[in-house]
């Protein structure tokens, strides 16, 4: 039986991402090894918000020697950007689409027995943004191999300060990383610890996005300091 026109594209077009998403897991896995090496770098060598000197730098030449292009840092004192423009044909080439990581880490003395331990004492990355980071750089390799296979911009963006309030990002904003080009969409990146591992989860709006205050009252009894039984 002859399927109809439009059934026949839609299985082939099936067909098609099937194969292209095996393919494409295939390759991360092959990078997978050097996505966790950059990580357990990244962790070893932790700078808090504003800092991230030594990171910006690694990541700049990280980006460079896979052949990202226009890359900018000092944005905001520490941020980098760089573009990975798509050579297909097809929708979108007009279209510009972000990808945000944090870099900075956070004033807590690391515990963890582990090869790849903090090196800078009273400093670690102990919200993931180790991770973030080597995941859009993993992320910039796949879409640089694949350029041939998509249409349209990817602005891959390193905040700084993500942990310091109001945060690195207004800054970047301010120093125009939206413009230039102009950006169409937003993807930002946050490890999550209740999802499977080879999973992802996408929300439209703030995702894991709390600030709150709160006051503790402690009712005691009066004593001298010597004699606190008394």
């Amino acid at each position: 039986m002859t399927l109809p026109i439009d059934l026949a594209l839609l299985a082939e077009g099936t067909l098609l991402i099937m194969v292209t998403m095996a393919r494409l897991h295939d390759t991360v896995d092959e990078i997978l090894p050097g996505i966790i090496a950059d990580r357990r770098f990244l962790h070893e060598n932790p700078e808090l918000a504003f800092q991230e000197v030594k990171t910006a730098k690694f990541v700049a030449e990280r980006l460079a020697s896979l052949g990202v292009e226009d890359i900018r840092t000092g944005i905001n004192k520490t941020g980098v950007t760089g573009l990975i423009r798509g050579t297909g044909s097809g929708p979108g080439s007009d279209r510009v689409v972000l990808v945000r990581a944090d870099m900075d880490a956070l004033p807590i003395l690391e515990e963890n027995d582990v090869d790849y331990k903090s090196q800078n004492a009273g400093t670690m990355h102990a919200c993931g943004h180790d991770a973030h980071t080597a995941i859009l750089l993993g992320l910039a390799r796949v879409l640089v191999d694949r350029r041939d296979q998509f249409a349209g911009t990817v602005k891959v963006l390193f905040q700084p300060a993500e942990e310091l309030p109001p945060g690195g990002a207004e800054g970047m904003i301010r120093e125009g990383v939206l413009e230039d080009p102009r950006v169409d969409a937003v993807f930002g990146l946050h490890m999550a610890q209740d999802l499977p591992v080879g999973k992802v989860s996408v929300g439209p709006g703030p995702v894991m996005a709390a600030a709150d205050a709160f006051r503790i009252t402690i009712q005691g009894k009066g004593g001298h300091a010597a004699y606190p039984s008394y």
